[in-house]
C-alpha cells in the first residue's frame, strides 16, 4: 500500500495523510453536489412558444423542491425569481399565464447554498411574419430514447401535414405535424426545421372573388332601379 510505504519514512507521513484527507474531501463534495442537484423541468416540453401560451416551470430534486428558487436573466431584468418579477409560485411550480416576448431568456433553478440546475433558454415569438415554430424536448435526451417534434401553428392546427429537415436536408414529409426519432443516437444531432406547406390562394380568391361579385350585383341593381325610376317618371 502506498500509505504503508509511506508511514514507513516518517518525512513523507505528512504527504501520506494529506493525500487521504485530500481524497476524503473530494468525495464528500462529490456527495454534496449530487444530494444539491436540480432539475428544471418545462411543461409543456419546448424552448420555443407563441406569445400568450401557457408555461409551468418546476425545480425537481428527488419528488421536493424545498430550498429551490427559479431564476431567469432576460435582456430587461438580471437574476429575477419567479413570484417576484415574473409568473406566480403555486405549490412547487411557477406558472406563467400568458407569456410574452419580453419573458424570452434563460431559466435555471438555484438553492440557497450556491448549487444552480440545468439552464434552459426560452424563446418567445410574437411576431406576425413568425406563424410556425418546432417544438422539442427541453432537457438533453439519452441515447436511445425517443424524441418527438412537433411543428406547430399558432392560428391552424398542428396536425397538417409538415416537411421536416435537418441540417437544411429534406429527411420526412408527414401527413401529420409531428416526427418521432425512434432510438436517437448521436448521427442524429443536428439542426431540425420544419415547414407546413397550406394552399392559402383558394380562401384568398374566395375572399375577393365574393365582395367583388356583390359589388357588381349591386352595380347592375342600381342600373336597373334608377332606369326603373326614370321610366316611371315620364
Amino acid at each position: 500500500d502506498l500509505c504503508d510505504t509511506m508511514g514507513q519514512t516518517p518525512l513523507l507521513w505528512p504527504l501520506c495523510k494529506y493525500h487521504v484527507l485530500f481524497l476524503l474531501f473530494l468525495m464528500f463534495g462529490f456527495v454534496v453536489i449530487i444530494s444539491l442537484t436540480a432539475r428544471l423541468t418545462v411543461s409543456p416540453s419546448s424552448s420555443q412558444f407563441f406569445k400568450g401560451d401557457f408555461v409551468s416551470l418546476s425545480c425537481e430534486e428527488d419528488d421536493s423542491s424545498a430550498g429551490w428558487t427559479l431564476r431567469r436573466n432576460t435582456s430587461k431584468d438580471q437574476r429575477t425569481q419567479c413570484g417576484d418579477g415574473f409568473g406566480s409560485l403555486d405549490s412547487s411550480s411557477c406558472i406563467m399565464n400568458h407569456i410574452v416576448p419580453l419573458d424570452s431568456g434563460v431559466y435555471w433553478c438555484e438553492s440557497r447554498e450556491g448549487p444552480i440546475s440545468n439552464m434552459v433558454n426560452l424563446t418567445v415569438t410574437g411576431k406576425l411574419s413568425v406563424w410556425m415554430i418546432l417544438q422539442s424536448p427541453v432537457l438533453p435526451v439519452m441515447e436511445g430514447d425517443d424524441v418527438t417534434l412537433l411543428c406547430k401553428t399558432k392560428t391552424t392546427p398542428s396536425n397538417l401535414p409538415a416537411a421536416f429537415y435537418k441540417d437544411g436536408s429534406l429527411i420526412r414529409n408527414m401527413t401529420t405535424g409531428h416526427m418521432t426519432i425512434q432510438h436517437v443516437s448521436r448521427s442524429d444531432e443536428g439542426l431540425y426545421k420544419c415547414d407546413i406547406t397550406v394552399i392559402y390562394s383558394s380562401l384568398k380568391l374566395t375572399g375577393c372573388y365574393i365582395p367583388a361579385l356583390l359589388s357588381i350585383l349591386y352595380i347592375i341593381y342600381l342600373i336597373i332601379f334608377c332606369v326603373f325610376t326614370v321610366v316611371q317618371l315620364h
